[in-house]
């Protein structure tokens, strides 16, 4: 195995351990840094995992964070970022806090795009 292959590796391993950490850490400023830090990122395996935590966290802030805000979780310019959102949001046991924020963001003051991914997420969310 390449040695640069390796070490990418381990530094995502690394990441993801402490991405795993600000997720089960009940201090409301972890979801700041994971919102600022990880779903800021350049690299779309970062974001994924960042938006993963986030929707864990099954809280209102949290939750916004990957629906309501443009470029994030299931608003993300990547696919597999967007689709990993949506699929841990439709995988949640409890859905009440995430159709809550899907609701708020439909009829709140966000984009028209924003908008419509949070409609299209909810009537999945509906039917499963």
């Amino acid at each position: 195995m390449n040695m640069t292959i390796m070490k990418t590796n381990k530094q995502i391993n690394r990441v993801a351990d402490i991405i795993d950490s600000l997720t089960i850490n009940p201090n409301p400023d972890s979801v700041a840094v994971l919102e600022e830090i990880g779903t800021n990122s350049s690299i779309d395996e970062v974001r994924e995992m960042t938006a993963r935590a986030l929707v864990k966290r099954n809280e209102p802030h949290s939750l916004s964070v990957v629906i309501s805000q443009r470029g994030k979780g299931i608003n993300d310019m990547s696919t597999v970022v967007a689709m990993s959102t949506i699929n841990c949001l439709l995988s949640l046991e409890d859905k009440e806090e995430a159709m809550k924020v899907l609701e708020n963001t439909i009829s709140g003051e966000y984009e028209e795009d924003v908008k419509e991914n949070a409609r299209s997420v909810k009537a999945l969310m509906a039917l499963s």
